[in-house]
């Protein structure tokens, strides 16, 4: 469902890998590596929770035609995997099912206000997201929408239309969330933020979406039956981990993920994250950045072509991105371009992606990897996302280290709170 393709990286031995793949798929599959408490995302495809699966889809359904809009109040893992989901499946300007918007990712008061201006009219249903209920930008953000939907709905109406997904037993929201009675949802002590997009932390903003969540599932458990080999014959996301390696071994420190579908965006700002705060700790790791094409050969297209040698590309290439646009013609063509008339849009950007691969492996030197999906479609959303975790696991314990981590963003957390005054900090 997921190819590999490496014609436009240069030449890769991964035979000598093997042995290393096989001990560290061992590794994955017993949950016997460093972070092994947090692997519950490998069999999660065969033992999530059915009846809580079954309710996150009452909740889309019963709220579907009395609301206008979602916020989905969450940052990091708690809101990029469904972000990332619902522009790639729905597209940038979905014609059905209530809006989703996003809050409680940032501190801007700027950006906030315009949250509250936009839904102030609008029949709004709020989805916080937080293991503990305490990580302050969604904790502020969460504030000001609670009250908010208590002022206009009232107790009672804000109850039906605030849905928590949080810790099963304990922490601040769960508390809340038990004390007012709100629906809850829970997010699993075994699947840390980044993989739990899969969970009812990225299910239930796609259903609440209108995406078909059981499709979405359907691709997830056909991911963990193709990818449990540890064949490099075989496994394209093993192969990906290995040479993602090796390029690293030749200098290249930056990976630049590329696609030329405008609603790919989030989901590669979802795969940096994975791999950035995965990989990026005891000074090592490779630095992920993404580009749409050919939007950004228009800014970055230079350094990449011409300037210094520091990356590789890894595309990923929508095969059938269902798209029938074509190119009319004009009697007059003052632009020149009726030589394209009847061409497909689709057929003139792959085009695009053939002659950039050419021109920045052949005549600039730049390595690209080529990922290959067949569409934007739920199932092959849910493909996707085990094809990266066991990529990304497979590529840091390969560097010896814990992919499941992320030890230094609570530096950043200590000096804030220190110069926010918190009691304690």
């Amino acid at each position: 469902m997921i190819t590999l393709n490496d014609r436009f990286a240069g030449s890769f031995d991964v035979a000598p890998y093997q042995e290393i793949v096989t001990k560290i798929h061992r590794m994955i599959h017993d949950k016997t590596g460093a972070g092994n408490d947090f692997l519950g995302w490998v069999d999660w495809a065969l033992n999530y929770d059915e009846e809580e699966f079954a309710r996150m889809i009452d909740a889309a359904e019963r709220l579907k035609d009395r609301t206008d809009v979602v916020v989905v109040c969450g940052i990091g893992g708690s809101y990029l995997g469904a972000r990332a989901a619902i522009e790639m499946i729905k597209g940038l300007y979905p014609s059905t099912g209530p809006e989703i918007i996003f809050a409680g990712n940032t501190f801007s008061g700027t950006y906030m206000k315009q949250v509250m201006d936009y839904i102030k009219d609008k029949r709004t249903v709020v989805n916080v997201i937080s293991k503990s209920g305490t990580t302050t930008e969604t904790a502020l953000a969460f504030r000001i929408l609670r009250a908010h939907m208590e002022e206009k709905y009232g107790k009672e109406g804000a109850r039906e239309r605030i849905l928590c997904t949080t810790d099963k037993a304990r922490g601040v929201l769960k508390e809340l969330a038990d004390r007012e009675g709100y629906e809850t949802f829970v997010i699993p002590d075994d699947i840390g933020g980044r993989y739990s997009g899969l969970t009812a932390v990225g299910l239930l903003p796609m259903a609440l979406a209108g995406i078909n969540i059981r499709e979405v599932m359907k691709g997830f458990l056909k991911a963990n039956h193709d990818l449990n080999t540890d064949d490099l014959k075989v496994n394209d996301a093993y192969r990906y981990a290995v040479e993602r390696r090796i390029l690293q071994a030749r200098g290249y420190d930056v990976e630049m993920y590329v696609s030329y579908e405008m609603q790919m965006r989030s989901y590669m700002e979802w795969l940096k994250q994975l791999f950035g705060e995965s990989e990026g700790k005891e000074g090592k790791g490779i630095l992920p950045d993404s580009v749409i094409f050919s939007t950004d050969l228009h800014s970055l297209g230079q350094f990449i072509q011409e300037g210094k040698k520091v990356l590789f590309e890894t595309v990923i290439e929508v095969k059938d991105p269902g798209c029938a646009m074509v190119v009319p013609e004009d009697a007059e063509n003052s632009d020149g371009m009726n030589y394209l008339s009847g061409k497909k849009l689709d057929w003139v950007n792959a085009q695009a992606m053939e002659g950039t691969l050419k021109a920045h492996y052949e005549t600039g030197s730049v390595p690209n990897l080529i990922i290959t999906i067949p569409d934007m479609k739920a199932e092959t959303f849910g493909y996707m996302c085990y094809w990266f975790f066991v990529a990304c696991a497979m590529t840091c314990y390969m560097l010896d280290i814990n992919p499941f981590n992320q030890p230094g963003v609570e530096v950043y957390k200590k000096n804030m709170f220190k110069l926010l005054g918190k009691p304690g900090a």
